[in-house]
């Protein structure tokens, strides 16, 4: 515990401080930035570095484990449509919690003047998630090639992009962006270690990682069809 409490001051250190002592100097530099501005900056940037590290120690103790406890379970339900829905269900939940599609569903319905729902992009998203991680679940469990898969899902993006309307493309491939979220990128990483960690004749280098790659697809690709059936 103290060692991931470390780790995560460390890191979060690390991450905001030259950022921040950066935008200070600026701040300061130029001129007609308000002093308390400048301070208002400053107390944010202290609350942002005590979420974070409180935030990182949670992922360190508890979400990375239980991703990965999780993974190692779910081979052994012993039925492959109970573990499709399992990791579906696992997909869905953590990305309707993931605090970047939050951001994005309100940004989007801010620049689109309200003609697109952020609780109807937060579905999509999430749906797309969930099943292309049950898809790469699929692939683990059966072991077929991940190239092909990969290369599927994106030729369907690229079909897609041609068939969407413009303005839905942009948001559909900034959406494929959340997978990299502070809580769905560990998760989903530690899900594929531990279900590799449990099969047998299976590379845990080969196998572990590539479910980040595919859960990516999954936003773009349903983003794309509500605009081809809804724009």
């Amino acid at each position: 515990m103290y060692r991931a409490l470390k780790e995560a001051l460390s890191e979060t250190s690390q991450a905001i401080l030259p950022v921040s002592l950066l935008i200070i100097i600026l701040q300061l530099v130029l001129s007609g930035i308000p002093l308390i501005s400048t301070l208002q900056f400053i107390i944010g940037m202290v609350m942002v570095i005590a979420g974070l590290f409180l935030f990182l120690t949670g992922v360190k103790v508890a979400l990375l484990p239980m991703g990965e406890m999780v993974g190692a379970q779910l081979p052994k339900l012993g039925s492959l449509i109970l573990v499709l829905i399992f990791a579906f269900v696992l997909g869905f939940a953590v990305t309707v919690a993931e605090p970047h599609v939050q951001v994005l569903g309100y940004q989007v319905e801010m620049v689109s003047g309200d003609q697109i729902s952020p609780a109807f992009l937060f579905l999509m998203v999430a749906i797309g998630v969930g099943l292309l991680i049950a898809l790469a679940m699929l692939r683990l469990v059966l072991g077929f090639s991940y190239k092909v898969l990969l290369a599927i899902s994106y030729l369907l993006i690229l079909i897609l992009s041609f068939l969407a309307p413009p303005a839905y493309v942009p948001i559909a491939f900034d959406a494929g962006g959340i997978i990299t979220g502070p809580l769905l990128a560990p998760f989903i990483l530690a899900l594929g270690i531990g279900t590799v960690s449990v099969l047998g004749g299976r590379s845990s280098l080969a196998n572990s990682f590539g479910l980040l790659g595919l859960a990516a697809a999954g936003p773009v690709i349903a983003l794309m069809l509500m605009g081809v059936f809804m724009g």
